[in-house]
């Protein structure tokens, strides 16, 4: 007959054999480590992503690495954590920069708009300013106004694609009306305290 400690001893064996069993089946978690690499790199080409979803994608990036480290260490539960995480912050990088991105196409298309509206109102100022024989300088006044309408031509084309740019136009192309509209205010001061 056994022995109750002899039965122990067995089971025991018994039991660490297949724990080393599991540990020596348990293989790297290669598909959900491709899946978060691909989706890395799908953020990392997406434009919108770059532009506006940094605070994701820099997570995403670190998720990668620190999956690349478990896997090395041969900790597969959590290089499939990780690659878990590396999956959603990539996710989240491009809806992000899509979201964000849209946010400034609209800020700059409304802009633009408002711009296309100083543009038509300072050349109206400038055209009774002329009528109205204000003593200025038409012609430099005059080329401002080709400049700034230069600028919201640029402004607009980049509306779509580069709406950061497209609103940091719009804001020079205001700035720009916006003086020359104060030096046809100051003509007309300077006119009718000569009257």
């Amino acid at each position: 007959m056994y022995k109750k400690q002899d039965i122990k001893r067995v089971v025991s064996l018994m039991v660490l054999g297949f724990i080393i069993f599991l540990g020596g089946c348990a293989k790297p978690p290669t598909e959900d480590m491709e899946a978060a690499t691909e989706a890395l790199i799908r953020a990392e080409n997406d434009p919108d992503a770059v532009a506006f979803g940094e605070t994701s994608l820099n997570r995403a990036r670190d998720a990668i690495f620190r999956m690349r480290q478990e896997a090395n260490a041969k900790r597969y539960d959590a290089a499939k954590a990780y690659a878990a995480e590396a999956v959603s912050a990539a996710g989240k990088a491009v809806s992000d920069g899509r979201a964000a991105a849209q946010r400034a196409r609209d800020e700059a298309e409304g802009l633009i708009a408002s711009i296309q509206n100083s543009l038509t109102e300072t050349e109206g100022l400038l055209s009774n300013a002329k009528g109205n024989g204000l003593e200025l300088d038409y012609e430099v006044l005059g080329q401002g106004m080709e400049d700034a309408r230069g600028v919201i031509d640029q402004a607009e084309a980049a509306a779509v694609t580069r709406p950061r740019e497209a609103v940091e136009m719009s804001q020079a192309a205001r700035a720009a009306l916006s003086d020359i509209r104060g030096q046809i205010s100051q003509g007309a001061r300077e006119t009718s305290s000569k009257k």
